[in-house]
């Protein structure tokens, strides 16, 4: 294999796949990166077996060829690099090392077979659909902060990603919850996903599809098999991830229906003053204790060691005066998720749920369990 390629390229390719491969593995193939060079193009893959992703870019390709090359080193010399530099890469056949050459400076990193790399095909897809990356964007940025991380409920360590109806339209739902709180949200059901069955996708391949969909794409290819769903990017892109194999739990349950005590607030004078007054809050529980009346919201936290703090917002409240205790770091990761001015409370009393939304978009619905005070 021979190639020459541009190292701004190189580098953006293996900041995407490096990032999937662990720091440390018990099997020294997952520590290394496939390169295959062929149709002037180099596809970089790399795989933890639970995630793979592979991406597809163009070099100056002299002689086809495949090898495998240690990760992170790859990439650390990668970055340190100036930047416009042209990268060669090449290796002799039954050679076992690879030849890096920028400059004047010459590096030969250890290879290990290419025949042991694993292939996590995504099986025989039984649904294909096409996604717009914007809105693949909307239900995992919308959602990702309330998947748990909790290793004993595995099956709360993903997205919920399933097709719905919302007032008699079809829709494609994103749900997260870890017990504490839940984020629903909701965009219009792409054609050809009306029969997809219900799948969770892992935490760790949410974070790396969010970081593919930043580089510009317009639409994503989402194909499910029973066991696996593949993202596909026109980039060149393509992530593959096994699904998390367990029952995610009826959330419609939990979402309260009858909450009848509605408060409204300017979402970025309540976050603001939320975050002022959870300065007080102990570290370990983050309380604080929201007390509202005709026209009034009150905001309160205190601690043994911190003192206290009090702050008085105008709000739009008519019910019967109510306290409640929520997380405040709760609280505020559901506020950075409502997109409009006004933010709508539903509250029933200080031990139930309360259904948080925004005003003006009813797509999105956050719960979030009260605390004691």
């Amino acid at each position: 294999m021979k190639l020459t390629i541009e190292r701004s390229t190189l580098l953006k390719a293996l900041g995407h796949v490096q990032s999937v491969v662990e720091r440390r593995n018990t099997i020294p193939i997952l520590s290394n990166v496939k390169l295959e060079a062929r149709d002037g193009g180099l596809a970089l893959s790399a795989t933890d077996l639970d995630l793979a992703i592979v991406e597809t870019v163009t070099a100056d390709v002299t002689v086809d060829g495949a090898i495998t090359a240690p990760a992170h080193t790859l990439y650390d010399i990668i970055r340190k690099l100036p930047d416009g530099a042209q990268v060669e890469l090449s290796q002799t056949p039954g050679d076992a090392q690879m030849t890096l050459r920028s400059g004047r400076s010459r590096f030969a990193l250890p290879c290990l077979p290419v025949e042991d790399f694993p292939n996590l095909g995504a099986g025989d897809p039984t649904h294909t659909f096409t996604l717009a990356a914007s809105d693949l964007q909307t239900l995992i940025d919308r959602t990702k902060f309330a998947i748990s991380t909790e290793e004993t409920r595995y099956y709360l360590n993903g997205i919920y990603l399933h097709a719905a109806t919302s007032s008699g339209v079809p829709v494609l739902r994103a749900v997260a919850t870890d017990g504490h709180r839940l984020a629903r949200v909701e965009v219009p059901l792409p054609e050809g996903a009306a029969a997809m069955p219900g799948v969770i996708v892992p935490r760790k391949a949410v974070t790396e599809l969010r970081k593919l969909i930043d580089e510009g794409a317009l639409d994503v290819t989402i194909a499910l098999s029973d066991t696996k769903v593949r993202f596909s990017f026109g980039h060149g892109g393509t992530l593959t991830s096994k699904l998390i194999d367990g029952t995610f739990p009826d959330y419609e349950r939990v979402i309260p229906q009858d909450n009848d005590k509605i408060l409204e607030v300017d979402k970025k004078l309540f976050s603001d003053a939320v975050d002022r007054v959870s300065a007080i809050s102990t570290e370990k529980s983050r309380a604080i204790k929201v007390a509202v009346d005709r026209g009034t919201v009150t905001l309160s936290a205190s601690s043994p060691e911190a003192g206290s703090a009090v702050e008085e917002l105008e709000c739009s409240y008519a019910a019967a005066a109510l306290e409640i205790g929520f997380n405040s770091r709760y609280l505020l990761d559901i506020m950075a998720q409502v997109e409009g001015d006004a933010a709508r409370f539903a509250m029933a009393d200080a031990a139930s749920p309360t259904v948080i939304r925004e005003v003006a978009d009813a797509s999105a619905v956050y719960v979030l369990m009260p605390m004691r005070v």
